[in-house]
């Protein structure tokens, strides 16, 4: 079976960013995954799952009532790893052109004193939510990409990629 794209990329060589992850089209509509990376995969301890609840919740509920995208915006949600996010978009926008709008959404987490939906009604798992680590992890992530807008490297993915020789072997380019 075919390693899928996101498994190809090395991910000893991820560091936090904003990283396009595939593009696709469905119909006529051009579609953008985008790679939200918070943790360094397998270095940094992943974010703690009621947490990552919580900021899907917020992150979420600006996303889809922001005036400027809230058309544009397919799916936003959590990495089973629990080292970042998923933004799908329509169009076909470069990683950097999204920064204000992902920026955005975490700098809008501190806002919130109570998580949107985290309700028995309208939540699947309404008791797993952290509010107060949501905010932590959010501002952490609001501060380094502050820090780090000018950096190339939170928007593209490692060069080096994982392949698998047709005898099983990993062979790694540069």
């Amino acid at each position: 079976m075919e390693l899928i794209e996101s498994f190809s990329i090395d991910h000893r060589y991820i560091i936090p960013g904003i990283f396009l992850s595939r593009e696709d089209t469905l119909g006529d509509e051009h579609v953008t995954t985008y790679d939200i990376r918070l943790k360094r995969p397998n270095v940094e301890p992943n974010i703690d799952v009621s947490a990552m609840h919580s900021l899907e919740h917020i992150i979420a509920t600006f996303l889809r009532n922001n005036e400027k995208w809230k058309n544009e915006i397919i799916y936003w949600g959590p990495m089973g790893c629990l080292t970042g996010f998923y933004l799908i978009l329509k169009g076909n926008r470069k990683p950097n052109e999204i920064y204000q709008l992902i920026l955005d959404a975490f700098k809008e987490v501190e806002k919130y004193d109570e998580v949107p939906g985290a309700t028995i009604q309208n939540c699947g798992n309404y008791l797993l939510h952290n509010l107060v680590f949501a905010k932590f992890y959010a501002k952490e992530f609001v501060d380094y990409l502050t820090k780090n807008k000018n950096n190339k490297l939170i928007f593209e993915y490692p060069k080096t990629k994982r392949l698998i020789t047709d005898d099983g072997n990993n062979f790694f380019d540069s």
